[in-house]
């Protein structure tokens, strides 16, 4: 009874459009209530949940990702993509794609890029004939691809959620592949649409602008090298790493771009600052709200549920999808991580899922739901980024939907392709 009455206030106080972690918080202490237990298990919950030293990895990469935004990375990033996809049809198109598959390689944050590539690619792509629902319909949908190619700080949160001994650096490498995978399944589609609605091609500007661009690009692409060598090579721990990203990043803003002054640095700062406010709150509350689950034997009753309904592999995963994308629409990424991991980890075990596989799974299934009405927070943001209405840009988007579930398909049910390259 207890968890009816936690789940069904928690669907009720979202569907009034409570913020989400005030959403956790309110449900957990209703139950908490009904059980008769002190209030204070319930901060000491919260407080437990963020205490932990492999989460104080998400400020310094959330404002490693803000200071790459102010010192104009995204900016050199898209010239780049620009000279190597600009000849193809709706080349402009690629190029957002590829230019956020590149900043997600050094920002690691879906949001991040769909704001720092939005307002760059967005206006140039209308004002050179492309419909402003397709230009934000590939900058949202590519956005996604921040959340599995690495560093993901939404990887560290399923590390830590798991429960068992998971390596931040195998989940780094896993999300390489797949992460390539969902790009080009992105690209096609937009070839696609390029083909069918007529859009331009490109002025190639020459090898030679190509190759200066791209030198010019290297220094800030260098910094997921840095991460992701950095930790499997045993020079520091995935923690270590972000502080690492944020030395270097202040090192080529300053000295090598020189695009980074104290302007640039006060809004890196703040933005940052409030985004690790809010995530690190939703952190806390869903771990409250999590520890709930537990004591309610939740994960237990969904194990038996789902091995109820069927013995199939197949089929168990199917549910185990379905349920994370219905899940993903309502409720925002980081503390469906933490709620959810307890709950379907162990499920996939028993049928032999690997768990840093199953950890890209989580990633993109849950990705997608960000681009995903009625609480897709990327969508918002590319929406709003666009100046058109969530509405209208979910109308024209079931193409890329349906190429990054068939990407999510063919990763779940091909688990090498995230785990060739993890050692």
């Amino acid at each position: 009874m207890e968890l009816l009455i936690l789940l069904l206030s928690l669907i009720g106080l979202l569907a009034i459009r409570v913020p989400v972690a005030f959403c956790l918080l309110i449900s957990s202490m209703i139950v908490f209530a009904l059980l008769g237990l002190n209030p204070l298990v319930a901060v000491q919950r919260l407080s437990a949940g963020i205490d932990v030293f492999t989460l104080m990895a998400i400020p310094f990469f959330i404002f490693a990702g803000d200071l790459m935004t102010q010192t104009g990375i995204a900016a050199r990033l898209i010239k780049v993509a620009e000279g190597m996809f600009v000849r193809v049809r709706g080349g402009l198109g690629h190029v957002n794609v590829g230019a956020s598959m590149m900043f997600g390689a050094v920002s690691g944050s879906a949001i991040a890029s769909v704001s720092a590539i939005g307002s760059t690619m967005i206006p140039i792509m209308e004002e050179k004939g492309y419909d402003r629902n397709f230009s934000v319909n590939v900058t949202c949908s590519a956005a996604v691809l921040g959340l599995i190619i690495p560093p993901s700080h939404n990887m560290i949160i399923y590390a830590a959620a798991s429960g068992v001994s998971i390596s931040i650096g195998d989940l780094f490498i896993a999300g390489i592949l797949p992460g390539i995978l969902c790009g080009i399944a992105l690209m096609i589609v937009v070839s696609i649409i390029a083909r069918k609605k007529g859009y331009p091609k490109g002025i190639f500007p020459g090898f030679r602008a190509l190759l200066l661009s791209a030198i010019a690009a290297i220094p800030g692409l260098l910094t997921a090298v840095i991460i992701v060598v950095g930790i499997l090579g045993g020079v520091f721990t995935p923690t270590e790493s972000s502080a690492v990203a944020i030395v270097y990043t202040l090192l080529i803003g300053i000295f090598f771009y020189r695009t980074l002054g104290l302007k640039e640095f006060k809004v890196a700062v703040v933005n940052s600052a409030r985004t690790t406010a809010m995530i690190m709150l939703i952190i806390g509350a869903a771990a409250a709200f999590g520890w709930l689950l537990a004591l309610l034997e939740a994960p237990l009753m969904m194990s038996n549920l789902i091995l109820g309904i069927t013995e199939s592999p197949t089929l168990i995963l199917l549910l185990v999808l379905f349920c994370l994308l219905t899940l993903g629409t309502f409720m925002d990424m980081a503390p469906l991580i933490i709620i959810v991991t307890p709950i379907f980890l162990p499920v996939v075990q028993t049928i032999g899922i690997d768990p840093v596989h199953f950890g890209i799974i989580m990633m993109l299934a849950l990705g997608i739901g960000t681009i995903t009405p009625p609480v897709g927070t990327v969508l918002f943001v590319g929406s709003a980024v666009g100046k058109i209405r969530m509405e209208d840009t979910v109308k024209t988007m079931w193409p890329f939907y349906l190429a990054l579930i068939v990407c999510l398909l063919i990763i779940t049910y091909v688990p090498q392709i995230s785990l060739l390259l993890v050692g």
